[in-house]
Formats: structure tokens, C-alpha cells, sequence
């Protein structure tokens, strides 16, 4: 995705995903408070429930086709879907033609489907965005192996005025969350997450920022357990703490 001067599309559909409707609420309020600065109308379809990615990774596939076959009917009126996990947006574009044999308008709705980054630098341009300190990023396994995408979460932190970013070592190295891998093979994932905690701290930002809630989410729990005093934040509370509000005309 590049940035463009194309408006942004008006109606929008928020895809929470399961982990921000069930355990972490905060990303998918301040995507809303962001794409409410931009001029979009944005709508929670109340149907919503997982796209199958769970069930995928755990082994059953017929079950991730209906949950998939779901989410298609409940976001096809849209102009478009913004989710803040980045996993479950590179679910939905990988995963669909393996799957299921989509429509033209079920390929239609997938690709008009962003993760959070990726919208705001297409159609954000008008955003005035400030906020001091650093930050450094982790790119989430599936968002950069699968969605392909490690370019538009850092062009968004470095388009807001005094933020610095930091990169640290192994940013595309796996934290350990993985989703069920967390829960099947608990010690393997902390010996990883420690891993990026330590690389995080190592690298002198005030806080490790991701697009994916559950990466954030499996981090935050293990830096307060026994890990480095690391703060962990997601990309669009970054975004939304840094807008700066609009002048009113006198």
C-alpha cells in the first residue's frame, strides 16, 4: 500500500478480531478514533464474530471455511474493512483461495480489507500527527511472512513529528505467541518472548510497539511476570495518542 491523495472510502467496517473483542479492547478503540479523524464513517457489524484463523492453525479446516464463509456475508456491504491484527488481515488475503473457490465479489472485498497501517497510509494524508519520544517495532510472523507487509507500520511512526524510532535486533524474529503455539509449548514460547523483550530494552525505546494485538498482548503479560521493564503499545494507540486536532477556522 502507498500513500495517495484518493479520499478515504466512507462507510467502513471495523473487524475487532477475537482477540480485540475478548482481551484487548484498546487497539480497536483507537483504530475507530482514527479513522473517525480521517472523515470515515466507521461501523462494528454486530454479527462479526472469528474469521477461522484459530481453527486453521489448529487443524480444522472445514470449520475455518464456514467461520471464513461468515465473515464474507457479514462484511460485503462495505467499502472497506480495517482491522488492527495484522495476523488476521494476512489470513483473510492468504488463506481465501485456499479455502474456498471465492466469487468476484468475495475477491472484490478482500482486497478493499487493510490492516490498520496499511489504510491510514493509503488515504491518511491529511492527518497532522505529533508525539514525543521512541519506539522500536516487532514485526508479527504473519503480518510480515504471510501479509508480506514491514513497510507501512514504520512509515506511519515515522510520519509523526518527534517520534524516533529505534530499530532493534532480530524485529522480524518471532515473540513466542504464535497463537495455540503459546498454549501447546508454553516454555519454548517465554524463552522467546524474553528474547524479544531483551531486544527491545536493549534498545533504549521507551516503548515496543506492534500491529498485533496478540504478539503485544503475549509480551506485555510476560515483561510484567519476569521479564525487563518493557512498556508494550499497539501501533494505532501510538497513531491515535499523536493526532493532533484539526484548527478550527476563526
Amino acid at each position: 500500500m502507498t500513500e495517495t491523495d484518493a479520499r478515504p472510502p466512507a462507510r467502513v467496517a471495523l473487524f475487532t478480531s477475537c482477540m480485540g473483542d475478548l482481551a484487548a479492547g484498546g487497539p480497536a478503540r483507537a483504530t475507530v478514533e482514527v479513522l473517525e479523524a480521517m472523515g470515515c464513517t466507521v461501523e462494528l457489524p454486530r454479527g462479526q464474530t472469528c474469521c477461522g484463523q484459530p481453527a486453521l492453525n489448529s487443524g480444522h479446516p472445514a470449520e475455518a471455511r464456514a467461520l471464513l464463509g461468515r465473515w464474507l456475508r457479514i462484511f460485503a456491504p462495505y467499502d472497506a474493512v480495517v482491522t488492527p491484527s495484522g495476523s488476521c488481515a494476512a489470513y483473510l488475503h492468504h488463506h481465501l483461495t485456499r479455502l474456498r473457490e471465492p466469487s468476484a465479489a468475495q475477491r472484490e472485498l478482500v482486497s478493499r480489507t487493510y490492516e490498520f497501517s496499511q489504510f491510514v497510509m493509503a488515504y491518511g494524508t491529511d492527518l497532522r500527527l505529533r508525539l514525543s519520544g521512541s519506539v522500536t517495532y516487532h514485526d508479527s510472523c504473519h503480518m510480515a511472512r504471510t501479509l508480506g507487509e514491514r513497510r507501512t507500520p514504520r512509515q506511519l511512526l515515522l510520519r509523526i513529528e518527534g517520534l524516533k524510532v529505534r530499530e532493534m535486533t532480530g524485529c522480524d524474529t518471532c515473540c513466542g505467541f504464535g497463537g495455540t503455539f503459546a498454549a501447546k509449548f508454553p516454555e519454548v514460547s517465554v524463552a522467546m518472548a524474553d528474547t524479544k523483550l531483551d531486544a527491545a530494552a536493549a534498545s533504549g525505546a521507551d516503548w515496543l510497539v506492534s500491529a498485533d494485538p496478540g504478539c503485544l498482548l503475549h509480551l506485555s503479560g510476560r515483561a510484567r511476570k519476569a521479564g525487563p521493564p518493557v512498556r508494550t503499545r499497539h501501533l494505532a494507540e501510538v497513531v491515535r495518542d499523536a493526532l493532533v486536532p484539526a484548527e478550527v477556522p476563526a
